[in-house]
Order: structure tokens, then sequence, then C-alpha cells
């Protein structure tokens, strides 16, 4: 199988069991800090959205309109009871087809390790043009921390099932952002739930 139908297979088996245990992994901290650099309302794209809380749930709590893609439909009908309100599209991030300028942020939480860090620089150029000026782009990127390596690609356990986790370096990662226009803001590196992940704000040009 792909690792792609893994990875949805995998989700599958855990969206009950990830859904019950959301509690254990605290994200207000970073939410509450995120909403600060952002305008009171807005439209929030939120890629691996998974079951919606979190991050659709703060956002939409705010005023915000939230449209969350996830690839596996067992997370998403999960989000369809927490978070009705937001727009849910079931797909795959790296072929999703959006209008430019629409959204005011664009989240990535624990989901962009699941792509293969040879593909971020087209995720990351596609967001930029996604982002209005001076939106932003928020995502957790798995470091050395995590896996134990500087850059990484391979299949870890979590909760039972193997999930493909990819990274490269800090440099590579920023030389990506810059290349897509994005600034980097803020970088933080808390412990959640046992794990400690890299944590990164960035911004889109002011135009």
């Amino acid at each position: 199988m792909s690792t792609e139908t893994d990875l949805q297979t995998a989700y599958r088996h855990l969206a009950a069991q990830y859904d019950a245990n959301r509690d254990q992994f605290d994200l207000s901290g970073l939410l509450d800090r995120l909403q600060e650099r952002m305008p009171e309302q807005g439209l929030l794209l939120d890629l691996g959205c998974g079951a919606g809380v979190p991050v659709a749930q703060t956002f939409l709590a705010s005023g915000w309109e939230v449209v969350g893609v996830d690839f596996c439909p067992a997370m998403l009908a999960l989000a369809a009871q927490h978070v009705p309100a937001m727009r849910r599209i079931c797909g795959d991030m790296r072929r999703l087809e959006l209008a430019p300028n629409r959204f005011d942020a664009v989240t990535f939480v624990y989901s962009l390790f699941h792509v293969p860090w040879s593909e971020h620089d087209a995720l990351f150029q596609r967001i930029a043009r996604w982002l209005r000026p001076n939106g932003r782009l928020f995502f957790t990127y798995a470091t050395a921390d995590y896996t134990g390596e500087p850059e990484f690609e391979g299949w870890i356990d979590f909760m039972g099932e193997r999930l493909f986790y990819s990274h490269s370096t800090e440099a590579r990662l920023r030389q990506q952002l810059t290349a897509a226009g994005l600034q980097i803001e803020a970088e933080e590196r808390p412990e959640i739930g046992g794990e400690r992940f890299l944590w990164v704000t960035a911004s889109a040009a002011e135009g």
C-alpha cells in the first residue's frame, strides 16, 4: 500500500481513540498567542483538521469561519459532531485547488509532518498564494526532539498505530519558508502530552 493509504487506515483506526484522548494535548496557550496576532474575525483554512478540536473549535468560538480539510472520513465524521459550523473537505491537502488571497490564516496542527518533507516546498508556495496579505501560517514541525534525528523519514508508533513522519533540518525548513515568501514570526518548543515539537508562526507579505 502507499504511504497515503497506510496513513488513512491508521487514522481510521485512531479516530475514536484520538478523539477520546485529545484533552491530554492542551494547545490553548499556543492558540491564544496565535489569535493575538490575528484580526478579531476572519477565514481559517485548517489542513489536517481531524475532529476539529481544538483548532476549528477555538476559532469558530471567536467568530471566525473555518474550512477544514482531512483525508480521513472517520475524522471528518467526528468533526461534523464537534464543530458542525466548520465547512469540511475530504481530500489530500497536497491536491487542493483554492482561490488566491482567500484566507486570513492557515494551520497545520500535527499534520504537516505526515507529508514527505520534499513536498513541503510546493505546499508552502501554494499556501503563500492562498493567504491574504499579512495572513498567518501556523504549524507543527517534527524535529530531533521527537525523532532523535536532524532529518528523518519513516514510521513511528503512536497510540498503537504506525504513522509516517517526515522532517528535514530546521535550517532547510527556514529556507523553504523564505523561498515561498513567508517570514517566521515566532517559534516555540513546549512539551505537550509528553511530546516536544517545533511550533512555527509565519506571515505572508503585506502586499
